[in-house]
């Protein structure tokens, strides 16, 4: 049987019926997921690593480059969700036009990002969560709120947010926080998806209005002289030591860096793709929920950006706590207690989302007989797919107490690239080859949008770090082996007799 047989559209059509999860959400309901998983790390903590490290000033420009790429992706998603309205995402799209074995990478894939994602929020809550008990006069001890690398930086560095009879080199660490949040989010959605995305929507509207607060106030006090020179000079990188690495920083390459970076903050449109679902009317509001997620919270993160390198010089944001540190960097101390509550509360739900989209991408998996059927057991009475649940939970708390936050997060923009991309080749097959079918969204002219989507990620992934690519380049591996040990002898196509393949 080859690898490249495509699940047909009847058996989509199929699964739609078949569906046991509860349609609760409505078209705003998913459009407040998407903000709800966008706006969170993108604002709160990367902006200081992309603005200190990597772009300066021209961190908007770097949001603008990654909004555009994402920008091609969403409108084939839309189409795709359109059509398809099921849980999965990109992968359950690349099963339907590009064959299984390509499905099964998508899949595969989409399982890091989410869970580096989901990781990478832990990590970012927890410094927060210290911080805002620190406002409180409550000391955190370093080496229960961070992973052991991190915490001998922060000592080495002689971090003012500690007390001094701290600064003791640790020989163990474990983010204890970080740890905890993870398991509080699991207990949400083990309970159900109308209670998270209640919880969400509560969150979504503290959010915006803090960002909106962060706009508009920080506007007042914006020095156009701060964002001179726009684009800095590039400048070799030292480590905590003060050695040479031999790489550079800025310039216009520290500004495509500084894009694949955010580009993480992006994803949340993707999440609203896993929860087709649990759409009420999925073929018309995911699309719509996909779209205007991303757009709004493109122009947030342009706005937000500009105020922040304007307010203070790019090289004393805290990378951190980047808009915290940006009030309390020009006096407006009260502003940091409001700034540093809703950030906790906001990367709250973004790891609650993008734990979401983990557990429904193993359940379009497992549906298929890629997975085992573990991932697809429902809770008798919560209807939610409690047991792979539990285990990206503790898969996540674990991760996110000993691992730094800049490793797990270039992992989750490897997958969302890639995703992305191929989702773009994906939209543009099924229209050549399924012309026929209902579209209630259509992208606009698809060949060119699905080439530039597909350009543009690719050439983003090649801005990443070596020794990311390293890793990706091993996880990949992995799963291909894991396929054709597993998932090409148990799929439900191979056990049908299905071979309808594309090659």
């Amino acid at each position: 049987m080859s690898v490249w047989r495509v699940k047909p559209v009847s058996a989509f059509e199929a699964d739609m019926k078949k569906n046991d999860l509860k349609r609760v959400l409505t078209k705003w309901g998913l459009t407040s997921l998407g903000i709800g998983a966008i706006i969170g790390g993108g604002i709160f903590t990367l902006t200081g690593i992309a603005a200190h490290d990597y772009a300066g000033p021209a961190l908007a420009l770097a949001f603008v480059i990654a909004g555009i790429g994402c920008l091609f992706a969403s409108l084939c998603y839309a189409e795709f969700a359109s059509v398809l309205p099921v849980e999965g995402s990109a992968y359950a799209y690349a099963y339907g036009t590009v064959g299984e074995l390509f499905a099964w990478f998508i899949g595969w894939n989409l399982i890091l990002e989410y869970m580096m994602g989901a990781t990478t929020v832990a990590v970012a809550w927890s410094g927060y969560f210290v911080k805002l008990l620190h406002l409180f006069g409550i000391e955190f001890p370093i080496w229960l709120c961070n992973d052991l690398a991190t915490a001998t930086e922060k000592i080495l560095q002689h971090n003012k947010d500690f007390p001094t009879d701290l600064w003791d080199v640790p020989s163990f660490a474990f983010n204890l926080p970080a740890f905890l949040i993870t398991w509080i989010v699991t207990a949400i959605l083990v309970k159900g998806i109308k209670e998270a995305a209640k919880t969400n929507n509560i969150i979504v509207i503290v959010k915006i209005a803090v960002v909106l607060f962060v706009i508009i106030v920080g506007a007042f006090y914006v020095k156009t002289e701060n964002w001179v020179p726009f684009i800095p000079d590039e400048v070799p990188v030292k480590d905590a030591f003060g050695n040479l690495t031999g790489k550079m920083n800025f310039g216009f390459g520290g500004v495509l860096t500084a894009a694949t970076i955010v580009f993480f903050a992006y994803i949340g449109f993707d999440a609203v793709s896993t929860q087709a679902g649990e759409a009420i009317n999925p073929k018309k509001d995911v699309p719509f929920a996909i779209v205007a997620s991303l757009v709004i919270c493109t122009v947030l993160y342009i706005l937000v950006s500009l105020v922040l390198t304007g307010m203070v010089k790019y090289d004393q944001l805290d990378k951190a706590a980047p808009v915290a540190s940006a009030f309390s960097g020009i006096g407006i101390n009260w502003a940091v207690f409001i700034i540093t509550i809703a950030a906790t509360a906001g990367l709250t739900s973004v790891m609650l989302v993008m734990m979401l989209g983990q557990t429904r991408i193993f359940l379009g998996m497992s549906k298929d007989g890629l997975m085992p059927p573990f991932f697809k057991t429902l809770h008798p009475t919560f209807k939610t797919p409690h047991k792979s649940t539990l285990l990206v939970g503790g898969l996540i708390s674990i991760i996110a107490a000993f691992t730094p936050i800049e490793k797990v997060s270039e992992m989750c923009s490897m997958g969302t690239l890639l995703a992305f991309a191929m989702v773009c080749v994906a939209v543009m097959i099924l229209r050549y080859k399924k012309p026929e079918l209902e579209r209630p969204y259509k992208t606009p002219a698809v060949y060119l949008i699905g080439t530039l989507g597909v350009g543009f990620n690719l050439f983003l992934m090649t801005q990443v770090r070596a020794a990311t690519w390293n890793f990706f380049l091993i996880w990949g591996t992995l799963g291909v082996i894991v396929y054709f040990i597993y998932g090409k002898r148990n799929s439900n196509l191979e056990k049908q007799g299905i071979d309808n393949s594309i090659i």
